[in-house]
């Protein structure tokens, strides 16, 4: 099990970003709400991991503090959730919107995420309200309205508005969708982060 990594940012690729740890580059998939808060490349960043086996692919969850783990790994035990969707429902709200959200058994906002239809939403709200006793308070305190200068990456050669679309691919909303999304709030100048982030703010 591969736990925590240490080490250099190399790509940064929403959802996913490439770590070097040891001589040896590791993908790591993260919900946009941590990729938020990650250094810049070339920078080192400490990682808290989830692997995953499956007989198609191995595959590592990344998140910036234990707490944020835990909730996922708590959201992959809920019937019908994998980790595809545990990461596209913590990209689409922090974990204190989540934690509300559930608290308040508000089944229309949860259904606005990728994946996540009525059926699934009252699931999320039955199972995962007890769950919560047993996480880390601290968790829904450091989640809450990311400064945009935490978004600020490198720039590569990619169009911004092209890589945030398939950023939502990647996390479940269908092609046509995202490019909706991502033009609703297109600015000039604006980074692929700073996309994500608003196309996902404006969904809820």
């Amino acid at each position: 099990m591969i736990g925590r990594l240490r080490g250099i940012i190399l790509e940064k690729q929403p959802p996913q970003v490439l770590i070097e740890s040891a001589g040896v580059g590791y993908e790591v998939h993260m919900p946009m709400t941590c990729f938020y808060e990650l250094p810049e490349i070339g920078q080192e960043a400490i990682i808290f991991t989830h692997f995953v086996v499956r007989e198609d692919a191995q595959l590592l969850f990344g998140f910036n503090n234990k707490q944020e783990r835990a909730l996922f790994r708590e959201l992959i035990k809920v019937n019908g959730v994998g980790p595809k969707l545990a990461l596209a429902i913590l990209s689409g709200m922090s974990a204190q919107q989540f934690v509300s959200a559930v608290e308040r058994q508000e089944i229309g906002a949860l259904i606005k995420l990728p994946g996540v239809g009525k059926k699934t939403a009252e699931r999320l709200v039955v199972e995962m309200k007890d769950r919560f006793k047993g996480l880390n308070g601290d968790l829904f305190n450091s989640a809450i309205d990311i400064p945009l200068s935490a978004a600020q990456a490198a720039q590569n050669d990619s169009d911004p508005e092209s890589e945030a679309a398939a950023a939502l691919v990647a996390l479940g909303y269908k092609p046509q969708d995202a490019s909706r999304m991502i033009g609703k709030v297109a600015l000039p100048g604006a980074d692929c982060e700073t996309l994500i982030r608003n196309a996902l703010r404006a969904v809820l």
